[in-house]
């Protein structure tokens, strides 16, 4: 989507004359490859840095085009969110220093994201996904005013035809439908680049695809989403989800989703791609391309193919095959997108320097990866890391089974050691980097593990929010410390310094987990069950989930002091209608008020019309006494 200016509002000349600059780029690229226009011999590598930027109460700051004039370094640039940033590495030759000198830059360019941030009080975190980020964060309004993204966001929408679904069963299980595409907005990555040669395009893109799994399992860093605890590493399943663009009917017919590993190994070339993803794919983004790819080419000059690389864009294949020109040279790349940001550089790195060496090793290893493996063990692997992380149960070569755990320490670990070794990777490098890895994967202390474990030893002190702010605290202040995930002490409680920041606003403490009614069921009932569950309101909601009533215990004493006998009688007949509400946005100062002017004892928390939580006064009071405490430690610490 490099294109700033693409839109998706097009009429049909102009989506037909985009068609004819995409088809016309392919042509081009078959005469390259027929003709060997593409450079070879050399192996590079490359990398991009996706970051969140975080306020003082570790919530989501939307502050990136701020911060990226205060950066003025064209090495960085926006990404779909306000407060996500994204910078771009240099490619690197593989060799060497090389791993070292990614880890600097990597370091370097973090280190100048922070300083910018820090002017605007906020900060920045490596993670996959930010504990902290609530569905209140991703309306348009946090949406990077670039046209691209806007228009993406169209073209999708109109596409799917209604709202995107997203539902994941881990530990816990996340259900929302959502309207816009901002749901990929809480991914953020370390994607790496890995440049290849024509004539072994399709050899090592198997080969990349099969290594996909452990790489992944080794490094899991989104456990959460929105406080629900779910895959290890939970981008994989969000990222499909928020982007699905397919309708009622081609989900019945089991159309492939824009996001997806693919269905099968690659034949010959990268053109098996290209052309794929042009006849599975509708086009949704389109820009004015005025290049003549066949006529730069027979001027002796090498083509952009720009609309091939903004169609690219819009296909999200977790291994990316890549076009881009360096110095009037055209090269060939494998990006594999897999990888989350975080939890330090070192990690990534370490990350990185293990696929690189297996990318390595391997192709000397197996001619063929697909003469050993079958391509559903590849992507079934691949779904087991994302889901299980380092207890993956793997189905590797030749049909062999192992957990990833086991097949990374016995077989892996010792083949990209060689492959490493094997393009003259600086031994100092070798050793840092897959030893930190190596250590990880002994431990079973990976990113998503260490933020586990640590919500376990919370034992649910405080809302969940305030468990998630501290999560984000504790890992910002462990990162910057630059030691690997795997040495970093739990978090706690106490590592969320102000308690304040998790009551602001009425969803960060509402209460989720309901007890309801509906209209018609019987008032003996709604009596039992407060009773039961120690509760003195249930909200009443139809079978959609629109709230459409409140009964109360003093609703029911009333009720019982007049006596009412013979025949039974239903919630819809005592209940209250259109109960005052308010929003998960609303300030709980705000929340506070209504409940004093209003005289009531709850409110239901409504969110596009159905009930997702409810305040009561035992909440506020919980509030205040936290809010109390903290006071108190203020006037102390003055």
């Amino acid at each position: 989507m490099g294109d700033p200016q693409a839109s998706a509002h097009l009429d049909e000349q102009q989506r037909r004359a985009f068609m004819r600059a995409l088809l016309d780029d392919v042509s081009a690229l078959e005469k390259m490859l027929d003709e060997g226009l593409f450079e070879t011999g050399i192996r590079r590598v490359g990398a991009e840095q996706e970051m969140f930027l975080i306020g003082p109460g570790a919530e989501p700051a939307p502050i990136a085009t701020e911060v990226l004039a205060e950066i003025n370094d064209p090495a960085f640039t926006t990404e779909l969110a306000r407060f996500n940033l994204e910078a771009n590495l240099p490619p690197y030759e593989f060799g060497g220093g090389c791993l070292r000198t990614i880890e600097e830059t990597l370091k370097a360019f973090v280190h100048k994201a922070r300083e910018a941030a820090a002017k605007f009080d906020s900060d920045i975190f490596l993670t996959g996904i930010l504990p902290t980020l609530q569905m209140s964060d991703l309306s348009l309004n946090n949406m990077t005013p670039v046209p691209r993204y806007a228009a993406l966001n169209d073209a999708m929408v109109h596409l799917r035809g209604g709202k995107f679904r997203c539902n994941i069963k881990g530990i816990d299980e996340f259900y929302v439908e959502h309207d816009n595409v901002m749901l990929e907005a809480c991914n953020t990555s370390f994607q790496i680049h890995f440049q290849v040669a024509p004539d072994e395009f399709a050899r090592l893109y198997n080969l990349a695809q099969a290594v996909t799994a452990p790489v992944l399992a080794a490094a899991v860093n989104s456990p959460l989403l929105a406080e629900h605890r779910l895959w290890h590493e939970t981008r994989v399943a969000l990222f499909q989800h928020s982007v699905d663009d397919r309708s009622g009917t081609a989900l019945a017919r089991g159309q492939r989703p824009r996001v997806s590993f693919g269905d099968r190994w690659l034949d010959r070339s990268v053109l098996e791609i290209f052309r794929e993803d042009i006849a599975r794919y509708r086009v949704v983004l389109a820009g004015d391309v005025d290049e003549k790819p066949l006529e730069v080419l027979a001027a002796g000059d090498v083509p952009k193919l720009r609309a091939l690389n903004l169609h690219n864009g819009t296909v999200y294949r977790w291994n990316r095959a890549c076009y881009g020109t360096k110095d009037g040279i055209a090269h060939l790349r494998i990006e594999n997108r897999v990888l989350p940001a975080g939890p330090t550089i070192l990690d990534e790195v370490a990350n990185a320097a293990f696929y690189f060496g297996l990318m390595t090793a391997l192709s000397e290893e197996f001619e063929d990866i697909t003469k050993v493996m079958d391509f559903d063990d590849a992507k079934a692997n691949f779904v087991a890391a994302a889901r299980h992380g380092l207890r993956a149960q793997f189905s590797w070569t030749k049909g062999k089974s192992s957990t990833a755990a086991d097949l990374i320490l016995s077989r892996l670990l010792p083949l990209a050691r060689a492959g490493l070794k094997h393009r003259n990777i600086d031994s100092s490098d070798i050793d840092r980097y897959l030893g930190v890895l190596q250590e990880r994967v002994e431990s079973g202390r990976t990113g998503s593990q260490w933020m586990l474990d640590s919500l376990s030893t919370m034992d649910r002190r405080g809302t969940a929010h305030a468990r998630c702010q501290a999560l984000t605290s504790a890992g910002v202040a462990r990162q910057k410390s630059g030691q690997p995930v795997h040495t970093w002490t739990l978090a706690a409680a106490s590592d969320m310094k102000d308690w304040r920041h998790s009551y602001k606003t009425v969803g960060q403490f509402m209460t989720r987990d309901l007890f309801t009614v509906r209209p018609d069921d019987l008032v003996d009932f709604a009596a039992n069950l407060m009773d039961w569950e120690y509760i003195r309101h249930v909200p009443v909601e139809d079978a959609d989930g629109h709230l459409v009533g409140l009964i109360s215990h003093r609703t029911l004493i009333r009720l019982l002091a007049k006596g009412v006998r013979g025949e039974p009688v239903t919630v819809s007949e005592i209940m209250k209608a259109d109960p005052v509400c308010v929003s998960p946005g609303t300030p709980t100062l705000e929340a506070i008020e209504i409940m004093r002017r209003r005289r009531v004892g709850c409110l239901p928390v409504v969110d596009q019309g159905r009930l997702v939580g409810i305040l009561t006064e035992r909440d506020l009071i919980e509030v205040s006494a936290k809010l109390l405490d903290e006071q108190l430690r203020d006037v102390r610490r003055s």
